[in-house]
């Protein structure tokens, strides 16, 4: 998703299979270990970035003019918590979300007249992604997950389903109206 002759593919490669482009979820992430903001090698900061802003930017640029040919269409793009509610340690990657946020509203506004929606998903964190670790700065122990576990009132982690079903309401048409919202599925952690 760093490469703009593989999103390109990507793009195409739905469109040849399916006979057109109505959603395209960016999903891919990725983040530092947690640690002090200066800690972070340069090397990756450029990943943090690449991976979770240019990849949106990509999207974009290959989807959009399919999606003008269709008449519209529709971008989730998979933030944060953290984009909205950062935490130390995790410096670049809070950033990074911020702006897949920030972005998004902004490609809500300037897409809209072309009827293409663009809204976010900021799920709280899932450990059981190849991620957890890096997250909590180390070794998922109990104690580490039941602290985390504590800050989100509903009392437990995210998962792939409840993501899902928020991808798949926001790319329907009972979402039609929808456009430059994050929808934050994380059982109440940024309240």
């Amino acid at each position: 998703v760093t490469r703009s002759s593989d999103m390109k593919a990507l793009v195409q490669a739905a469109v040849q299979r399916h006979g057109r482009l109505d959603a395209m979820v960016n999903n891919a992430g990725w983040t530092h270990k947690n640690q002090p903001a200066l800690d972070v090698s340069e090397e990756e900061f450029d990943r943090c970035y690449a991976v979770n802003v240019k990849s949106i930017y990509l999207a974009a640029v290959h989807a959009v003019p399919v999606f003008r040919a269709n008449g519209g269409g529709a971008f989730i793009n998979i933030a944060s918590t953290a984009g909205v509610r950062p935490r130390p340690g995790l410096t670049w990657y809070n950033g990074s979300k911020g702006a897949v946020i920030t972005t998004s509203k902004s490609l809500a506004a300037e897409f809209g007249p072309d009827n293409i929606r663009v809204n976010c998903i900021n799920p709280v964190m899932n450990p059981f992604t190849g991620l957890g670790t890096a997250f909590a700065g180390g070794e998922l122990t109990d104690e580490r997950l039941a602290k985390f576990r504590s800050t989100i009132p509903l009392g437990r982690f995210s998962t792939p389903e409840d993501v899902a079903n928020a991808v798949l309401y926001l790319a329907s048409d009972e979402a039609a109206f929808i456009s430059g919202v994050c929808l934050e599925v994380d059982g109440a952690r940024c309240v």
